[in-house]
């Protein structure tokens, strides 16, 4: 490596010495009549001279002769020939010296010089990336290093990773007492990968590591390492390790491993490609470390399966941690991590949150809670409410609201319609979940929805709530159907229509749930296929291939025909939330469930007090007081809710 700068360095000033020279040569003026010393005088001492003009700083006389043609000679004037001239009656004048000619003539010789070198220093930092330390630091490690003052985070900042805690207090017990294990013979494990979904919290976890255990700690990811360079990676990784050999006991942590571990042969280039050569140095230097050292290396990824198989061997990263999204309890504790910064109303509930965003990561979380406090801050608001937080919600998962967007009164009738067939038939199917929302506002692609909350994470579906699942999701193309009629159907179900296909083709070809196919599993996803579920290469008769096909349509039907039955039976109930829908736009799971059993419509909430009861788009009051059955009057629409900023 130190012979590759050195080469470079010496092409750099080959090209500096050959510029000077051919801009010497440039600037040097052609003469047409140039005489030398001897003849200068000599033409002088016969009369030949007709005029001369003497230069000092320049060491030059120029002039014409007696036949008219001029030239050019060098000469150094002084007193001696001050004499000679007067003697030989030599016409002369002489120029005055100028005192910055020579830092001019210096400065515009050298100026283009300096500049063609920083170009050139500039050219090569860019290649290698930018990196400190100046043009000689190619294999330099770019691995940051965070002391025990930089690191603050402990577990504490860190929630809803319990099990990965776990797994890691032996590594910081280590770092702490490493006397403990050695004493029993005992090695702590080299490596430690952290696996799991982006988001999930890998890299504060890694830093809760370091801060717990109160060494240093070193950071940097896997692209780091490769340069366009062949070597160069190889030659971080070993400085990097040399460093950290210096600093033990410490902890190394590799973000993003697949971008240098990847498996080997798979490059256009074979084994000589840079990425494998960074990659070979990686794992002999992984290999040397005997937990004695104090190093301790940790890696995360979301891509565990390109990893090349010597990174996962005993002795290298030898211990897999999941890190998965959280559940119900986690979000909770993510949420109350997070919520420590900002302002809370009392209606606040974190638990409840909590409930409606299953499938949400800590990142996720992290951002529902900014954009809580965002729309607070643009509401002129002192504390974040549920209301905030049911908002930031939404448009996290579905976009923004869309008031703004163009509806006939016809369209908003089917949206509100299509919407209410969701509801009521999810209230009056087993195994469904309670409703939390029906909204008819449009956010992002959809003019509507309703939304379900579940009481719990859910690892498993019963055949009762599939079938649930399906009769909700056709609810509202058999509200349009029997509302509008046949020919006035719109394409509003497309989404609806793929969930209940996907489900149906799911139970007969995944799970066993189709008493006429039987408990046999016919998904191919390697092949294309060209009927649902059924692979092209399958090994199965055509007469089976139908008999799926024909069980995945019946399931869709049968959810079709429930759905129109509900709606018959609950036409009245039916007709109420729709038009309560057109009417308030939004409503509530309890506002939705007092409409339809005592005919109580929802009363107007009051946004302004920041500690007031939620309202329409707010957390659900579990014990509603009794009311008089005679409806209100209504309210102008001006009363509505504004839209978003």
């Amino acid at each position: 490596m130190q012979m590759r700068n050195f080469a470079l360095w010496a092409i750099i000033i080959t090209m500096f010495l050959v510029m000077i020279t051919v801009s010497q040569n440039a600037m040097k003026p052609e003469v047409s009549n140039a005489l030398t010393t001897s003849e200068f005088i000599a033409a002088a001492k016969t009369g030949q001279l007709a005029q001369v003009s003497i230069d000092r700083s320049k060491a030059t006389a120029t002039g014409t002769l007696s036949d008219g043609k001029t030239f050019t000679a060098e000469f150094s004037f002084s007193e001696y020939y001050q004499q000679k001239f007067e003697e030989w009656n030599v016409p002369y004048d002489e120029n005055p010296i100028k005192q910055g000619n020579m830092l001019v003539t210096v400065l515009v010789n050298i100026l283009p010089f300096i500049i063609f070198v920083g170009i050139a220093i500039w050219f090569m930092r860019s290649m290698q990336g930018g990196g400190k330390g100046g043009a000689m630091s190619f294999g330099k490690s770019r691995a940051k290093m965070l002391t025990e003052d930089q690191t603050k985070v402990t577990f504490d900042d860190v929630a809803g990773v319990e099990n990965a805690k776990e797994d890691l207090q032996e590594v910081i017990e280590f770092l702490q007492d490493p006397t403990k294990f050695q004493r029993l013979g005992a090695k702590i494990p080299t490596g430690a990968l952290l696996i799991g979904p982006p988001g999930t919290g890998k890299t504060l976890l890694a830093k809760a590591v370091a801060g717990e255990a109160g060494v240093p700690f070193f950071t940097i990811s896997g692209s780091d390492f490769v340069e366009m360079f062949v070597g160069v990676g190889a030659s971080r990784v070993r400085d990097m390790f040399e460093q950290a050999r210096k600093n033990a006991p410490c902890i190394i942590f590799i973000d993003e491993i697949d971008a240098v571990g990847r498996h080997r042969g798979v490059g256009t280039s074979g084994g000589h490609e840079e990425r494998e050569q960074t990659l070979n140095q990686l794992l002999v230097e992984m290999d040397g470390f005997d937990g004695q050292e104090g190093v301790i290396i940790i890696a995360a990824t979301n891509r565990p399966d390109v990893l090349d198989k010597a990174l996962l061997r005993p002795g290298r990263f030898d211990r897999q941690i999941e890190v998965p999204l959280p559940d119900i309890m986690g979000r909770e504790k993510i949420l109350m991590v997070h919520m420590k910064k900002v302002p809370l109303s009392k209606d606040v509930d974190s638990k409840y949150i909590a409930r409606g965003t299953p499938g949400m990561s800590g990142a996720d979380l992290a951002n529902l809670v900014n954009e809580a406090a965002l729309l607070a801050a643009r509401r002129n608001k002192r504390k974040v409410t549920m209301r905030e937080f049911e908002d930031a919600r939404d448009k996290v998962l579905m976009g923004a609201e869309r008031r703004s967007l163009s509806m006939t009164d016809e369209e908003r009738a089917n949206t509100a319609y299509h919407e209410a067939g969701h509801a009521i038939v999810g209230m009056n199917m087993p195994g469904a979940h309670p409703i939390h929302k029906a909204t008819i506002i449009p956010r992002g692609r959809a003019l509507g929805m309703v939304q379900y909350l579940p009481e719990r994470d859910q690892i498993s579906q019963s055949r009762e709530q599939m079938i649930a699942s399906m009769a909700m999701a056709m609810g509202g193309r058999a509200a349009e159907e029997l509302k509008f009629g046949y020919d006035k159907v719109t394409s509003g179900a497309s989404s609806d229509i793929e969930q209940v296909t996907r489900i149906a083709r799911a139970m007969v070809t995944e799970w066993g749930l189709s008493d006429a196919v039987g408990p046999i599993a016919y998904k191919n996803t390697d092949v294309d296929s060209f009927m649902p579920g059924i692979g092209r290469g399958s090994a199965i008769s055509p007469e089976t291939a139908r008999l799926i096909e024909d069980e995945i349509k019946k399931f869709v039907t049968d959810a079709h025909a429930t759905a129109t039955a509900i709606l018959k039976k609950k036409k009245k109930d039916w007709v109420r939330l729709s038009e309560a829908l057109l009417e308030y736009e939004t409503l509530s799971g309890d506002e939705i469930k007092n409409l339809i059993s005592d005919n109580i419509k929802p009363k107007r909430p009051d946004f302004d007090n920041d500690d007031g009861k939620p309202g329409l788009s707010a957390i659900p009051v579990t014990t509603p007081q009794k009311k008089s059955k005679k409806s209100p009057k209504k309210k102008p629409m001006g009363d509505k809710p504004q839209p978003e900023s």
